[in-house]
């Protein structure tokens, strides 16, 4: 199998793979997996942080709200029947315990928390709610003076608060930890489904490589995932129809490289043979020239075309005279029309028109185009060989008597082959190497070419030239095998 074919490019990729680790990284669905992790992660963090903070803020004032309208209970109760014990009685109808209930009678003790400041607070009437810290931790504290001078003080600790903040936490983990479960979950199914599609059209695009042209697949997944199956599968009709022309132009050119071959092989076995008598050697050795140089004509061609491809072919850029170059290709096709029959005129620039571009390639154009023209005109009709100049272009035309193009061959004339296989076997055709090796010299140097309609039903070929070509383009260095 050839160097470049599509099996050896596969394996040859597929060791560079291996030997700069490209197989190494992580999959698609992986990260994808783990970025969603990461996320659920990192927002059930910041979310707990800040719920934490609130859950205890508000434990904190509810167990306050709590304590203050116990105190205030316990105080009513005790102005409405003077009994202690009967306000004991209610608040523990209204809590549960923990809280520490003292009466302090006028110049009684007060509890260790509370300080001169507080008392006098109290003995001037007003309540007292406050938190304070004790040894034993955090405690809150309501006083209330009654009607009788006596202080009725309440203190609970902080322990309510920490086992309702607790509670709360544990709900608040759980909700949290669930919801990290499913992010987690849902990211690894939307990691497969993203996954699974890019995989199928991974596998579909090495089989490609193997040379697989029958490779359809149904687009699936999200849109830019879909777009991947449709460009793979527009990839593989693309790649379906450059190989048949492909196809096409080895057939064309090997049509075109038998013929002088095969009459090259018959004269010179006639000579070796000694069929061809003395009188006849000069002559049939002229025709197998005139034989072998169309073959040279036709290889150059080829090997230009495939350069032209590569960029490899040097645009030698020099001042010319336009004018001289348009005259000599019109003198030498006139002789070479009137042999054929074929009526020639042409309506040519006159005087030095000074240009900067390649003469050669100029020439080559020309030859080309007059030689497609003459091989489709029959004889008797003609071929018309314009040449305009401006300040800027040189246009070229070059109009035949054939049997013309139809519109859709005018938009693939100058592709390799492709007029050829169309009408191989309808009617007498080149092996489209000329017109294609047209079009990549007319960029080359500068402008483009165009297929269109004669006047008289044939084919016209319009090529415009830069005529000041300051800086051609150099080829691409030749990259070693």
């Amino acid at each position: 199998m050839p160097s470049d074919s599509p099996g050896n490019r596969a394996v040859g990729y597929r060791a560079h793979e291996k030997r700069h680790g490209l197989r190494a990284r992580g999959s698609l669905a992986g990260r994808i997996s783990l970025v969603t992790t990461l996320v659920a992660l990192l927002t059930a963090t910041i979310v707990g942080l800040v719920v934490i903070s609130q859950i205890r803020a508000q434990a904190t004032e509810q167990a306050r709200s709590s304590l203050e309208r116990a105190a205030d209970t316990v105080a009513g109760a005790i102005e409405r029947t003077g009994s202690l014990q009967r306000g004991q009685v209610t608040l523990a109808g209204l809590r549960a315990g923990g809280v520490q209930i003292d009466r302090v009678y006028p110049g009684g003790k007060l509890p260790d928390i509370m300080g001169p400041a507080d008392l006098a607070a109290l003995n001037a009437g007003g309540d007292l709610s406050a938190e304070r810290q004790t040894p034993s931790g955090l405690v809150f504290l309501e006083a209330r003076t009654l009607s009788d001078g006596s202080i009725l003080i309440l203190i609970e600790s902080d322990d309510v608060t920490s086992v309702a903040t607790t509670q709360s936490l544990t709900t608040l983990g759980l909700a949290l930890a669930s919801g990290v479960a499913f992010a987690v979950l849902a990211g690894m199914v939307l990691a497969r489904r993203l996954a699974r599609p890019l995989q199928v059209a991974a596998g579909a695009a090495n089989r490609m490589a193997q040379g697989e042209r029958d490779v359809v697949l149904a687009p699936q997944g999200p849109q830019e995932v879909a777009e991947v199956a449709e460009s793979l599968n527009d990839l593989n009709d693309a790649l379906g129809v450059s190989e048949a022309r492909q196809r096409e132009f080895l057939l064309s050119v090997s049509h075109e490289l038998r013929t002088p071959l095969t009459s090259i092989h018959g004269y010179a076995e006639a000579l070796a043979d000694g069929v061809v008598g003395p009188d006849d050697v000069k002559p049939t050795a002229a025709i197998m020239v005139r034989e072998a140089q169309r073959l040279d004509r036709l290889v150059s061609d080829l090997l230009d075309l495939a350069r032209m491809g590569a960029r490899e072919v040097r645009i030698d850029a020099v001042d010319v005279d336009v004018a001289t170059i348009l005259g000599e290709a019109a003198a030498v096709w006139s002789g070479l029309c009137a042999a054929e029959g074929v009526r020639f005129s042409s309506e040519l620039p006159t005087g030095p028109l000074a240009a900067r571009t390649d003469a050669v390639r100029i020439r080559q154009i020309i030859d080309n185009l007059m030689a497609n023209a003459l091989r489709m005109t029959p004889s008797g009709r003609g071929i018309e060989l314009l040449g305009r100049v401006s300040e800027t272009t040189v246009v070229l035309e070059v109009s035949d008597g054939g049997p013309g193009l139809t519109e859709d061959d005018l938009a693939v004339a100058f592709e390799p082959a492709e007029l050829y296989s169309r009408y191989r076997g309808v009617r007498v055709v080149g092996s489209g190497v000329g017109l294609a090796l047209v079009g990549r010299l007319a960029e080359r140097l500068g402008g483009g070419a165009q297929a269109g309609l004669a006047a008289d039903g044939g084919a016209k070929f319009t090529i415009t030239l830069a005529r000041y070509l300051e800086s051609a383009p150099d080829p691409l260095p030749r990259q070693t095998p």
